[in-house]
C-alpha cells in the first residue's frame, strides 16, 4: 500500500474505533438501509479498514454512508474524534484511488504533497485519560496541524494559551490530544517529538538542552552531537530540511513556553509543525492561537463525573447529585485542574456526599487549601492550584505584583482602566500599562464593551478568575500595609461615590446643577452607571463600605437610576444595607433618609405596607431631630403610599401637610413635587377641578426650575385628570408631551407609562389605530422591564380597543395574556375584570357575526 493508501486508511481506522468498532455485519446492513439498497460484502469492508483495499467507484455513496454513520456514533459516545467533512472524505478517497491507478500503471497522479506512514520516532507523554469536552478547540489545533494537500500552506506554529492564563486550564492536555490524534492519523512521519520547556521554573530549559534531546530522539548518536548551541540548532535545521526532502513532516510539541526566545531558534517550517503551550500570548510568534477559557458548566460536570468512573468504578454520584455537582464544578471555577484535585479527593473517600464536599470549599479563606492532592499529575507536576498560580506570579515585576495584590481588593466582577487607576494611584497610561502585563501573564482577562458614548478607559474592562482572585487576595493581606491596601480601596471609593454622583446629576434634569467633566451627557452618564451598576451595588455592600459615606449613601445618589431602569431589586439591597450601616453607627437623623429611600423602593415593588411602616418611621425621626424639611419629604412619599392602598383622605392629609411644610422652609421645588401628588390623590375622590389646579401650578413650578423629569411626571397625572372631565384633547396633549420628556431624559419606563394613558385619550376620540399603536408600545417597554403587572394593565387596555374595530380574535387573545399575567402576579381584581373584558369581547364576537 502507497503513501496516500496508509492516510485513507489511518483516517478510516481511526473513526471506526471512535465509534465502537461496530460489528461488519452491521456496517453491511448500513449498505442495505441506504435507499437505494446498496450491495456490499464483510469482507470488503475489512479490506478498507485493513488494508490494501479501496473503495472502488461504484462503492463511493456506500462509503460516505459508512462515514456519516461511524462519525455520527463517535459523537454519541463522547467520543474526543474530530469529524471531517464529507468533502475531506471525498478528497482523502481520490487521492488513495489515483495512487493505487497510478500503482497498476494507469494514468499520472496529480495529488501534490504526499505524507508517508508514520515511522519516526514518538515522544510523546500519555494523554490524560480524564480530557472531556474542548470539542471546537480540538478540531481547531487538528485544522491547523493537517498536513495540506496543495501548494498553500499555512502557518507551521500553533500556540495554544488561555485566556484566562492560570495554570491548570488544561493547555497541556489539549496539546497531547491534538498530538495523539494526528499521530493515530499518520501525519507525521518524521516523527513527533515532546518536550517540557519548564518555563516558570527556576531553572527553565534552554534552547540548546532541548535541540540536544530532539536530535538524539531521531538517531543521532551522542558522540555526533555538536559542542555548542548554535551548532546543536544547526544540526536540527538540517535535519528538518532532510526530512522535509524525504516527505517526512515532523511535528514538535514544546510544552510550559514562557517566551518566544526560548523556541523562536527551534520552530520549523512547512511542512513541519510545532504545538506550543504557555501562560503568555507569545505575540511575537507567526502562529494561529487557540485560547482556553475555563470549562463550560456541563463541561466540567462531565469532568467530574468522568474521573470518578475512571477505571470502572460504577461511582454514580454525579449523576445522583446533579445540583451538588454543578455547584462543585463552580466553586471549582470550572478550571481543569481544579476539578481533578476534588475528583481524586473524592476518590480517596468514594461514600462522600458531594454537596459535603462543596459545603467544604464554600469558605473563601481555606477554599485553595482543599484544592490540593498529595501526588502528582502525569506529567510530574503538583496537585496543587496554589503552587500552578505562583509559577505566573513569581515571574512578575515588584511593581505588577503589588498591583495584582490591589486588584483583588477591588469589589465586583471587574474593574475599568480609570477606576484601577484610581486604585492603584496611578496616571491611567501607566495603570494601564500594569494592567496589560498582567492580562499578557494572562492573570487577568482582557474585555470591551461596546459602547459609542464612553471614553475608552471606561470600556476597557479587566477581570480575574474566582481562584485567581482568592490567590491575589491571599497574598495581598499580609502585604496590606505595605501596599497600602486600605487607602487604595478608599481612593476606589470616592471615584465610585463622587461620578456615581455626577451621572445622577445629569438624571434630575434641572438647569444649574453641576455635571462632571468626566461624563458631560446623558447618554455618557447613563451608559456609565449600567456599566458600573453590578460594581457599585457589591462595592456599595462591601465590608470596607460600613466606614465610607458609600455604603450609606449610594441609595440616595442612585434613587432615580433605579426606579426608571427598574433595578428594584438593587435598590432594596443598597438601602437595606445602608439602613444596617447607620443603625450600626447610631446615626439616628441618617437613618432616617434610608428609610425614606427604603419606603419608595419597597412601594415600587408593590410591597405597600412596608413602605408605609418605612415611611411613617422616617418621618417620626425627623420630628425627633426637628428636621422640618425631611418630614416634608417622608409625608410626601407617605402620602403617595396611602393613595396606591386606597387611603385617599389620608393621602390628601400628608401630601397638605408637606406642601405646607416645604412652603414654610423655603423648597418651592419640592412644594411643586408634593402639590402634584395631592392633584393625583384629589383624582381619586373625583374632585378634579382642584386636582387640575394643583396640577397645573406643579407644572408651573417644574419650569421655573427646568425640572424636566419632574414637569413629565405632572403633565402625565394632569391628563389623567383631563380625560376624568372629557377634556379629551387636552388629555391627549399632556400625555404624548410627557411621553417626549420621558424619551428626552431616558426615562423608557414612564414613557411606556404615558404611552399606554395616550391611549385610552385616543380611544375615547375613536382614533382607534393610534391608540393601537400607541398601547402595543406600552407594552412593549413593560416586557422589556420585566414589569409583568404593567405590561397586563397595556394589554388590557389594547384588547378594549382592538374590540372597538372588530378585531375579536386579537382582542380576546390580548385579554387573555392579561388575566394570565395578573394571575402570575397575584392581582385577583385586575385577573377576573380581564376575564370579563375577554367575555364581552367573546360575545360581541358572537353578536356580530351574527348580525351580518
Amino acid at each position: 500500500m502507497g503513501e496516500y493508501g496508509e492516510r485513507f486508511r489511518a483516517e478510516l481506522t481511526a473513526v471506526y474505533e471512535a465509534a465502537g468498532s461496530p460489528t461488519l455485519m452491521r456496517l453491511v446492513r448500513l449498505g442495505q438501509e441506504q435507499k437505494p439498497p446498496v450491495k456490499v460484502a464483510a469482507s470488503t469492508i475489512h479490506g478498507w479498514l485493513n488494508g490494501p483495499a479501496v473503495p472502488g467507484g461504484t462503492h463511493t455513496r456506500y462509503f460516505l454512508a459508512l462515514t456519516a454513520f461511524l462519525q455520527g456514533r463517535a459523537a454519541a459516545s463522547g467520543s474526543s474524534y474530530v469529524t471531517r467533512s464529507q468533502a475531506r472524505w471525498q478528497e482523502l478517497l481520490r487521492n488513495a484511488r489515483e495512487e493505487r491507478d497510478a500503482a497498476r500503471g494507469g494514468r499520472p497522479r496529480t495529488v501534490s504533497a504526499p505524507v508517508a506512514q508514520s515511522s519516526g520516532p514518538v515522544t510523546l507523554p500519555v494523554a490524560p485519560a480524564d480530557f472531556t469536552g474542548r470539542t471546537a478547540e480540538l478540531k481547531s489545533a487538528l485544522q491547523w496541524l493537517e498536513p495540506r494537500t496543495t501548494k498553500e500552506d499555512k502557518a507551521a506554529a500553533v500556540v495554544v494559551s488561555a485566556v484566562e492564563g492560570m495554570g491548570g486550564v488544561g493547555k497541556t492536555a489539549l496539546a497531547l490530544h491534538a498530538a495523539h490524534q494526528a499521530r493515530a492519523r499518520g501525519w507525521f512521519p518524521g516523527g513527533i517529538l515532546f518536550a517540557d520547556l519548564r518555563g516558570y521554573s527556576h531553572e527553565p530549559v534552554g534552547v540548546g538542552e532541548t535541540a540536544d534531546r530532539f536530535l538524539r530522539a531521531l538517531g543521532v548518536r551522542a558522540k555526533d552531537l555538536p559542542d555548542t548551541v548554535d551548532e546543536k540548532v544547526d544540526a536540527w535545521r538540517l535535519m528538518l530540511e532532510s526530512l522535509a526532502k524525504q516527505r517526512q513532516p515532523l511535528l514538535a510539541v514544546l510544552d510550559n513556553v514562557r517566551s518566544a526566545g526560548q523556541i523562536s531558534a527551534l520552530l520549523p517550517g512547512p511542512p513541519h509543525r510545532a504545538l506550543v503551550t504557555s501562560r503568555h500570548s507569545l505575540s511575537s510568534l507567526a502562529a494561529y492561537r487557540i485560547d482556553l477559557a475555563p470549562l463550560s458548566p456541563e463541561e466540567a460536570v462531565a469532568v467530574l463525573n468522568h474521573a470518578l468512573q475512571a477505571g470502572d468504578t460504577g461511582d454514580s454520584r454525579v449523576s445522583a447529585q446533579q445540583a451538588d455537582a454543578l455547584r462543585l464544578a463552580k466553586l471549582c471555577g470550572y478550571l481543569p485542574l481544579a476539578l481533578r484535585i476534588i475528583s481524586a479527593l473524592l476518590r480517596d473517600e468514594p461514600d462522600r456526599p458531594l454537596a459535603d464536599q462543596a459545603a467544604e470549599l464554600e469558605d473563601e479563606r481555606t477554599r485553595l487549601d482543599a484544592m490540593a492532592y498529595d501526588n502528582d499529575d502525569d506529567q510530574g507536576r503538583p496537585l496543587v492550584v496554589r503552587a500552578s498560580f505562583a509559577l505566573s506570579y513569581r515571574h512578575l515585576t515588584s511593581s505588577e505584583q503589588r498591583a495584582f495584590r490591589l486588584l483583588a481588593a477591588a469589589p465586583g466582577p471587574d474593574i475599568s482602566t480609570t477606576a484601577a487607576a484610581e486604585l492603584l494611584d496611578q496616571a491611567p497610561a501607566q495603570a494601564r500599562r500594569l494592567l496589560a502585563n498582567l492580562a499578557r501573564a494572562r492573570l487577568l482577562v482582557f474585555t470591551t464593551i461596546s459602547s459609542i458614548s464612553l471614553p475608552v478607559a471606561d470600556v476597557e474592562r479587566w477581570a480575574m478568575h474566582d481562584l485567581i482572585r482568592l490567590f491575589a487576595d491571599e497574598l495581598g493581606r499580609p502585604h496590606s500595609d505595605e501596599d497600602g491596601r486600605p487607602t487604595a480601596v478608599a481612593r476606589l471609593l470616592d471615584y465610585y461615590l463622587a461620578t456615581a454622583e455626577a451621572a445622577a446629576s445629569h438624571l434630575q434634569a434641572r438647569a444649574g446643577q453641576p455635571h462632571s467633566e468626566h461624563l458631560t451627557t446623558l447618554e455618557q452618564a447613563l451608559g456609565w452607571l449600567e456599566t458600573e451598576r453590578v460594581n457599585l451595588l457589591s462595592a456599595a455592600t462591601a465590608p470596607p463600605s460600613r466606614h465610607h459615606a458609600l455604603g450609606a449613601g449610594l441609595a440616595s445618589t442612585l434613587g432615580r437610576f433605579f426606579t426608571q431602569r427598574r433595578y428594584l431589586e438593587d435598590w432594596i439591597t443598597l438601602t437595606t444595607s445602608a439602613l444596617a450601616i447607620c443603625r450600626e453607627h447610631g446615626d439616628r437623623h441618617s437613618e432616617g433618609t434610608v428609610l425614606r429611600n427604603l419606603g419608595i423602593a419597597m412601594r415600587e415593588v408593590r410591597r405597600f405596607e412596608e413602605a408605609i411602616d418605612a415611611h411613617n418611621q422616617a418621618a417620626a425621626i425627623c420630628r425627633e431631630f426637628g428636621d422640618r424639611h425631611g418630614e416634608g419629604k417622608a409625608l410626601n412619599s407617605l402620602g403617595i403610599d396611602l393613595r396606591e392602598v386606597g387611603r385617599f383622605e389620608e393621602a390628601i392629609d400628608a401630601h397638605r401637610q408637606a406642601a405646607a411644610i416645604f412652603q414654610e422652609v423655603g423648597d418651592r421645588y419640592s412644594e411643586g413635587t408634593a402639590l402634584g401628588n395631592l392633584g393625583a390623590d384629589l383624582r381619586e375622590v373625583r374632585r378634579f377641578d382642584e386636582a387640575i389646579d394643583a396640577h397645573r401650578q406643579a407644572a408651573a413650578i417644574c419650569r421655573e426650575f427646568s425640572d424636566r423629569y419632574g414637569e413629565g411626571t405632572v403633565l402625565r397625572n394632569l391628563g389623567i385628570a383631563m380625560r376624568a372631565v372629557c377634556q379629551f384633547e387636552e388629555a391627549i396633549d399632556a400625555h404624548r408631551q410627557a411621553a417626549a420628556i420621558f424619551q428626552e431624559v431616558g426615562d423608557r419606563y414612564s414613557e411606556g407609562t404615558s404611552l399606554n394613558s395616550l391611549g385610552v385619550d385616543l380611544r375615547e376620540v375613536r382614533r382607534f389605530d393610534e391608540a393601537i399603536d400607541a398601547h402595543n408600545q406600552a407594552a412593549a417597554i413593560f416586557r422589556e422591564f420585566g414589569d409583568r403587572n404593567a405590561e397586563g394593565a397595556a394589554l388590557q387596555n389594547l384588547g378594549v380597543v382592538l374590540a372597538a374595530v372588530y378585531r375579536f380574535e386579537e382582542a380576546i387573545d390580548a385579554h387573555n395574556q392579561a388575566a394570565a399575567i395578573f394571575w402570575e402576579t397575584g392581582d385577583p381584581y385586575r385577573e377576573r375584570k380581564a376575564v370579563r373584558s375577554g367575555a364581552v369581547a367573546h360575545n360581541e364576537r358572537w353578536l356580530h357575526s351574527n348580525s351580518l
